[in-house]
């Protein structure tokens, strides 16, 4: 396939979960890719090797999503050996589960600083490199829009917030031709939230349909709405949870 031949795209977070998924099935889809990760270097590497695997570019790149110089920097690299910034795809994440009372204030900062800051940081340097057609696609959550259990109410916050951004974003970048939106994943498989996990039944007993998504039920939707065929939507949120929402 080759709708986003000659495009390129930066994915953070693309070492291993919904990340590397939407990683693979951007350069399926004919975009060279880099990708960052934190601390899963041979994950990274393994994905790079199957991005080259089917006739495309890629480069791994070490960078903490909560130091804003190490995103700044990634997003500079990818310029500088890819040679441009079509597509960037705003995907690593924390999850941090606790009530209230026991949230302390270094878990809040750490959760902004990840979830809120590091989007800010990536969409306003990749940005500066994006022309006619750029894409910012931010992976949100469908706990952004509806809260069914306790305990996450700090994670909430941080992807609603992005909600906000994502609006404000597509009004400042449309003039040029650049769209933002966000993407609203439900229980997704992941080592951060496995189908086989101590609350995955309850999660499932939310759902119209009651399975847990695959990473590749999202990178198919972020794939496509990188796109042209996605050209005329922007500032949408976009839910992709089996119904848990509906």
């Amino acid at each position: 396939m080759s709708r986003l031949r000659g495009k390129v795209a930066l994915v953070t977070g693309g070492s291993r979960g919904m990340g590397a998924a939407i990683a693979r099935r951007l350069a399926y889809e004919g975009a060279d890719v880099a990708l960052t990760y934190n601390s899963s270097g041979d994950k990274a590497n393994t994905v790079v090797a199957e991005i080259e695997q089917v006739g495309r570019k890629s480069l791994a790149i070490a960078a903490d999503n909560s130091d804003p110089s190490a995103i700044q920097a990634a997003v500079e690299r990818t310029v500088a050996e890819l040679g441009q910034l079509d597509i960037l795809i705003n995907n690593a994440g924390i999850f941090v589960v606790k009530p209230i009372d026991e949230l302390t204030l270094d878990d809040f900062e750490q959760t902004l600083g990840v979830n809120v800051r590091a989007v800010f940081v990536a969409s306003q340097a990749a940005a500066a490199h994006m022309g006619e057609g750029g894409r910012i696609i931010s992976i949100g959550s469908n706990l952004a829009e509806h809260v069914p259990m306790p305990g996450v109410s700090l994670y909430s916050l941080s992807k609603s917030a992005l909600i906000g951004f994502t609006k404000g974003l597509a009004r400042d970048l449309g003039p040029r031709g650049i769209t933002v939106n966000i993407v609203h994943p439900g229980s997704t498989d992941t080592d951060m939230n496995p189908a086989n996990g101590e609350y995955a039944d309850v999660q499932r007993s939310l759902m119209a349909i009651p399975r847990f998504g695959e990473p590749d039920d999202i990178a198919g939707f972020v794939s496509w709405l990188a796109s042209d065929e996605s050209r005329f939507i922007t500032g949408a949120g976009l839910t992709i949870d089996g119904g848990t929402n509906a």
